[in-house]
Order: C-alpha cells, then sequence, then structure tokens
C-alpha cells in the first residue's frame, strides 16, 4: 500500500502537465459589458456603471442614486450577456450612543444583462434601515466615450440670461413639489434655510431647478456658505459643482468647486466661511471648467458620468440648473446663464 501511495506522489510531482490549471470558462467570453453604461432606476434616481479590463482584472466603478462614486467589491461574467456586481457599504447604527455603536458591512449585487447596447437588471440586497430585503430594478444604455477636450477659444455664446431678478422665484420651481421648500429670496438674495424643528420630525426638503432647460453654457454666479453647511450647482441637471464649507481643508474631490467625487480642485481657492465667493463654470462637449474666486481649479476636465443626485442619465440632453437644498443653509446671487450657440 505504501509503494502504491509512493507511486502516485511521484506521478502528481513529475506529471504536472496531466493536471494543468484550465482558466475560468467565463474569462474566455467576449466582454461586450466593457465601457460605460448610464443607469435609469425605475423607483426612482440615476446610476452609472464602468466596467474596465486592466492587465486581464475585471474592476469597475459604481455610482448609485446619491453619494460618491465608489469602486466595486466585485465583478464577474456569468455569462456572455450577463454580468455580476457587488457592492459593500458600511453602516453605523447606534451612531448617538456611544458605547452602543455598531457597525455592520450591508452588501448588494447587482446582476445585469445585455441586449446590444442595452441593459436591464436588479440590485438586491439588505434594506437600508436594517430588516427585510430591498429589491431595485433598472435599465441602462451604453454611454460613447467622452471625447477630446474642446477648443474654448473657438466657442461662440449667445446673449447672457438672467436667471435670478432679484426680487421673487420666478423661473424657479421645487423638482418634488411634496417635500418643503426652504428657498426664498431675502434681500434681493436667493436663500435656502432648511429649519429643523428641536422636538418635532425630521422635515424633508426638496431641491430648487430652473424652469428653463440647457444645453452647453457657461454659468456665474455668487455663494455664501456659513460654517460647516453645504449645498450643490447642478450643471444640466447632471454634474453637481460641490458648494460646501471647505476653508482650509486639504484637497478633495468633495471640497467647493469639485466636480462632487470626480474632479478635485487643482488647488484651494475657499475664502473663510461666511463670505461672499464666485463661480465662474463653463460646461461644453461633457468638458467642465471651473474658476473659483478668480482661479482656475477645473480645467476643461472630462466628466465622464453624472454625480451623486443627478436626475437624469442621459448625458447629451438638455436639462436645468438646480440648486441642492436639503443639506444647509446657503444664498445665491447674480446668477447668469450664456448659452454657447
Amino acid at each position: 500500500m505504501k509503494k502504491k501511495l509512493l507511486s502516485l506522489i511521484v506521478l502528481l510531482l513529475t506529471a504536472p502537465t496531466l493536471f494543468a490549471v484550465v482558466p475560468c470558462a467565463s474569462q474566455d467570453l467576449e466582454n461586450g459589458f466593457l465601457g460605460m453604461w448610464g443607469i435609469d432606476i425605475e423607483e426612482g434616481g440615476v446610476g452609472w456603471l464602468k466596467v474596465h479590463d486592466e492587465q486581464g482584472f475585471l474592476d469597475g466603478e459604481l455610482l448609485w442614486i446619491g453619494g460618491s462614486v465608489l469602486p466595486v467589491s466585485d465583478i464577474y461574467l456569468a455569462n456572455e450577456n450577463t454580468l455580476v456586481v457587488t457592492r459593500t457599504s458600511e453602516r453605523v447604527f447606534n451612531k448617538d450612543a456611544p458605547g452602543k455603536e455598531r457597525t455592520h458591512i450591508m452588501t448588494w449585487t447587482l446582476r445585469i444583462t445585455k441586449t446590444g447596447d442595452a441593459i436591464a437588471g436588479t440590485m438586491s440586497g439588505p434594506s437600508w434601515e436594517g430588516t427585510g430585503e430591498s429589491v431595485a430594478h433598472f435599465t441602462g444604455k451604453r454611454m460613447p466615450p467622452v471625447g477630446p477636450a474642446p477648443d474654448l477659444s473657438a466657442i461662440k455664446f449667445g446673449k447672457p440670461i438672467k436667471l435670478f431678478n432679484g426680487k421673487d422665484m420666478k423661473g424657479w420651481r421645487p423638482i418634488d413639489p411634496n417635500k418643503a421648500n426652504g428657498f426664498k429670496v431675502v434681500d434681493g438674495v436667493m436663500q435656502n434655510d432648511p429649519v429643523q424643528s428641536e422636538h418635532g420630525d425630521h422635515v424633508s426638503y426638496g431641491n430648487l431647478r430652473t424652469e428653463q432647460e440647457f444645453g452647453d453654457f457657461n454659468l456665474k454666479l455668487e455663494v455664501n456658505v456659513p460654517k460647516d453647511n453645504n449645498s450643490g450647482v447642478y450643471l444640466r441637471g447632471l454634474y453637481e459643482i460641490q458648494v460646501v464649507d471647505s476653508y482650509g481643508l486639504a484637497l478633495d474631490p468633495h471640497n467647493m468647486g469639485a466636480v462632487y467625487s470626480r474632479i478635485t480642485p487643482s488647488e484651494a481657492a475657499e475664502k473663510p466661511a461666511g463670505e461672499w465667493q464666485s463661480l465662474d463654470i463653463t460646461l461644453v462637449d461633457r468638458h467642465i471648467t471651473v474658476i473659483f474666486n478668480g482661479k482656475k481649479i477645473v480645467d476643461n476636465q472630462a466628466v465622464e458620468g453624472p454625480t451623486g443626485g443627478a436626475i437624469s442619465s442621459d448625458v447629451f440632453a438638455p436639462g436645468p440648473i438646480y440648486l441642492q437644498g436639503d443639506h444647509g443653509k446657503v444664498s445665491y446671487r447674480n446668477i447668469i446663464l450664456t448659452p454657447v450657440l
């Protein structure tokens, strides 16, 4: 018996070709999912997925309704027309009870099928409230690459449009009429103040948008952000230019003037909280330029897809300017848009 066992061990060591590792069948599949996908979630909201193959390893980034664009946890082809994507997030429970906090790792799985340049699928996982299962259905379309940066010196602009008259809210309306509206005009300034009662239920405030929709343009405005407050200016309802008190902080894609979670400012140009600050923003051919307090902090840079809070996944359709109203107190004035001809 010992001689037979020894002979088998020798065979395994001397004949490795008989037991060569066979690549997973899915690795040999043609991956038609490579690229970027704009996602519309049936229950409401917008998503974005980028799938890429780096040195033979499949990887991706995902945006789901709000928050930042984040790397996926896992991604693989189940078959030629089915992609499986996993994302994880930490959730801290009992944050207001020191010593009793609990951190949970929550995992959601997207199962996506493809037909041509269209996708459909579901995202399933634990309910955000911590009990039960949540299932979201979605559809999507392939997005073409951004392309080269436009020559801004060759761009022709039309007649400037004054979006805020300094007297009333004419030309603006809430995105969701069922939510509270914290915007009003005070001393010629458009002010948002989402006040919460100290003892009542939490009030959910909505965002504000222009009645008009625009293609490519230059947008100039002034904004005043009190200490520790937060808002955002959305271009065509797609791309958020961050508005936040980030004075004195290290450079980050979530600072004032950044294209939220996508493009980090090249330098810090913030003024202290409570001071009026200027934004000069140009959007042309999916490229954004931001001049903040006279300094160019984003220079004609490509933006691959929507940011969190976008109201559309169509990066080519006209859309409104919208102001975030559910995060904090902020004031705007001198809002002027000049369309690209």
